[in-house]
């Protein structure tokens, strides 16, 4: 017990200590950093969504300085191919005349990366990364090249009404455990943005965590234990999403054509035992779970024609679910 103890008290003041460096830099956004924390350090990924302008891209690149990661970022854009993403084999020459093939890697072999503005790529180039997303590794030709832990992907997109953009198929935007969504800031926030970015030298922040520590939040995290009536009341409020089941809730009949996968369901866990250690709980909480559903869930639903007719948001589906579905009493 006094192990535990120890162990999560130490998560706790090294998570202070991104928080605090995070926001000598970043204004604002503070559920969005710890989102974020939270894909990272359940072997996740996030996809950010926001119009231009919001500091998304200011966002991921600054938690890299604050964890110390390897970090690459890439501007996808209509002509990016699969190989400027994952690498390609190059034809070489010994001294003695004989050619070999050499791998060369792209800019995916890193610790952190920022795929910038992900819908602005073709699907082919989409796909490339998501594949690497989900299997941790990249193959080219006959060999698959691993991927260095901790991989973590933190993709940008832009609304999908704006011109010049490929929207994610339903399937790939699965593959994130998270979808955040950046909103303006206040009137107070944009000052201490003008402030912050407008003088002769602009705020850095410094590296607090190194690799192996990381890697060793996430372990807490991980095994942060999960009563199965939590568990229940998770795979219910998932089950509430799909239309047409005995749990499906109303709104979900009127307005959704699919559910959330069982990957829903493990993103609102996994979120959940990162709730828990926040809230100085060693178990996971109903109230965790619900914490996590938005981001869980939001990108999960599929709207049918009259859900996109009226514009219908998933997140007032979700909030409608959360009100109606009942904790576990076991």
């Amino acid at each position: 017990m006094i192990a535990i103890e120890k162990e999560i008290s130490q998560f706790h003041k090294q998570y202070a200590a991104v928080q605090q460096e995070m926001g000598r830099v970043i204004v604002g956004n503070v559920d969005v950093i710890s989102s974020i924390m939270s894909c990272l350090l359940t072997r996740g990924h996030v996809l950010l969504e926001g119009i231009p302008g919001l500091g998304k891209t200011k966002i991921v690149q600054t938690l890299s300085d604050v964890l110390n990661l390897k970090f690459n970022r890439i501007q996808f854009t209509p002509d990016l191919m699969p190989g400027d993403l994952i690498g390609t084999n190059v034809v070489r020459e010994t001294e003695d005349g004989n050619k070999y093939l050499d791998f060369q890697q792209g800019p995916i072999f890193c610790n952190l990366m920022l795929a910038d503005e992900v819908n602005r790529a073709t699907p082919k180039s989409q796909s490339a990364l998501l594949e690497a997303m989900q299997e941790k590794s990249v193959s080219v030709g006959n060999i698959t090249h691993k991927l260095e832990e901790p991989f973590f992907v933190m993709a940008t997109q832009n609304p999908i009404e704006l011109e010049g953009t490929y929207p994610l198929p339903e399937a790939q935007m699965d593959r994130f455990l998270f979808k955040l969504k950046i909103e303006y800031p206040n009137i107070d926030e944009m000052h201490a943005i003008m402030d912050r970015t407008t003088q002769v030298e602009e705020a850095e922040a410094k590296a607090v965590l190194e690799q192996g520590e990381v890697l060793q939040m996430r372990e807490t995290v991980l095994s942060v234990p999960i009563a199965k009536p939590v568990q229940d009341y998770a795979i219910r409020l998932t089950l509430a999403t799909h239309p047409n089941s005995p749990h499906s809730h109303a709104l979900t009949n009127k307005y959704a054509r699919f559910g959330a996968s069982p990957r829903g369901t493990q993103a609102m866990v996994l979120g959940g035992k990162m709730q828990a250690l926040l809230n100085d709980r060693v178990h996971v909480a109903c109230e965790d779970i619900r914490n996590v559903v938005m981001p869980a869930l939001r990108h999960r639903i599929l709207l049918n024609f009259e859900g996109e007719a009226e514009h219908v948001d998933t997140d007032d589906i979700l909030r409608e679910i959360i009100k109606d579905v009942p904790e576990s009493t076991e």
